[in-house]
């Protein structure tokens, strides 16, 4: 999952890179009772870059002006994304930018740091002054110091932006981050540094070992959303799960998840797809496995009563073993609906008796008759099922191990249902 610029902030200053005086702002009001003094920046809080270019970050001198321009990037899409928050920033005195970034490079196997003397929006230029370092071995200061001495930097300048690489390593492998970058990292007249900008990209699969960063996504993210977080504690939710609900009209599609990082990715994705998320069940993993089976079956019975959803997705991560209890968990509820398909896969009798054999079959396969389930869109990870997954072949059960799969076949099944 990629934070946002005001998310990734927040770690930052957690971990001592320096940041701007911010405030983010939801709604048009909360521009009034701005703690920062003008002039301010007003930047559009989406996941896709180019900004800047695309008119979403503005500078504003008053209240007035800044209304204005909130209003204008509240209603502006940026690679059909449009903000939930802005982020209203203090301005700063740039004298030069730089580009600093620190991910994991799969081809290599190791981490790199990749660093620029020429940061901001002008990608060709970034590029072309772009410098590497591969950390071959253990972390030490001595790599940081070397992209420094790399990308051209003297002076003060060296231990300045080596120790703001330094702290970004530190965000990098505390909390297991695909990537972590800052662009531009400013330098004032008087040689300060200040990240003016950052991305993260959190590893999802490492999403349940961070607390911090699931309540840093579920009070932020939940809060500019339109989703509403209740503690399941209401009927008719059963008390044993947690859950998301739009509070906009009915959804098409219910989601059940092992946390809430996993929970908001996916719905997440969903919205940025044009999907129309209702609801979303999330267990809780720090209880024992019989009770994550448990909340799996009461989340399942829960969402196929909702009768104005047409497909449910499945998104759990975790051990072979939970992807295989899950998967049994599965079977186990659409076992009456198994064997009646089963049934109606039996050859016709034929030869004497037929007539009242045919009946006796009429009557079982009326007996076991049930509501078709909804289509099911499942994303485990792991773990030996493909004995299950014959068994329920020929039920509408789709089995995925990507989540963008997962989604792209979950919009095919909400559109097959109109």
């Amino acid at each position: 999952m990629d934070l946002l610029e005001y998310q990734a902030k927040e770690l930052f200053h957690r971990v001592g890179i320096p940041i701007l005086p911010s405030q983010p702002i939801a709604n048009l009001s909360e521009i009034k009772r701005l703690q920062i003094p003008y002039p301010v920046v007003l930047k559009s809080q989406v996941r896709s870059g180019g900004r800047g270019k695309a008119g979403g970050i503005r500078f504003v001198e008053n209240t007035i002006d800044a209304i204005a321009a909130a209003q204008a990037i509240f209603s502006l899409p940026i690679l059909g994304e449009y903000p939930e928050v802005i982020l209203a920033e203090a301005r700063y005195n740039t004298q030069a930018e730089f580009f600093l970034c620190v991910l994991f490079d799969y081809q290599l196997q190791c981490p790199v740091l990749l660093g620029s003397s020429q940061g901001g929006i002008e990608v060709e230029n970034l590029l072309s002054h772009i410098e590497k370092v591969v950390l071959d071995g253990e972390f030490s200061p001595f790599y940081a110091r070397r992209l420094a001495i790399k990308m051209g930097l003297e002076g003060k300048l060296i231990h300045a932006v080596s120790s703001i690489i330094e702290k970004m390593y530190q965000l990098f492998r505390e909390k297991d981050l695909d990537w972590i970058e800052i662009n531009p990292l400013a330098v004032s007249p008087t040689g300060e540094v200040m990240a003016l900008d950052g991305k993260i990209a959190v590893n999802d699969s490492a999403l349940p070992r961070h607390q911090d960063l699931l309540d840093l996504l579920t009070s932020q993210q939940s809060k500019a959303s339109s989703m509403t977080l209740t503690s399941g504690k209401a009927e008719p939710w059963p008390p044993i799960l947690q859950h998301l609900r739009s509070t906009s009209s009915k959804g098409e599609v219910g989601i059940i998840s092992n946390s809430w990082g996993l929970a908001l990715t996916t719905w997440d994705l969903l919205v940025k797809q044009k999907g129309k998320p209702d609801c979303a069940f999330v267990m809780l993993e720090k209880k024992p496995e019989k009770s994550i089976i448990e909340q799996f079956s009461l989340a399942l019975a829960q969402a196929m009563q909702l009768t104005h959803l047409q497909v449910i997705l499945i998104n759990i991560l975790g051990s072979p073993e939970t992807a295989e209890a899950i998967a049994q968990a599965i079977a186990d509820y659409y076992e009456p609906y198994s064997k009646q398909k089963n049934e109606d896969r039996l050859p016709r009798p034929t030869g004497a008796n037929t007539s009242e054999r045919q009946g006796r079959r009429q009557n079982q396969t009326r007996s076991l008759s049930v509501t078709e389930p909804l289509p099911l869109v499942v994303r485990l990870v792991g773990g030996d099922i493909d004995a299950i997954k014959q068994h329920l072949s020929g039920l509408t059960i789709y089995w995925q191990e990507d989540l963008e799969t997962a989604i792209t076949q979950t919009l095919l099944s909400t559109s097959a249902k109109q």
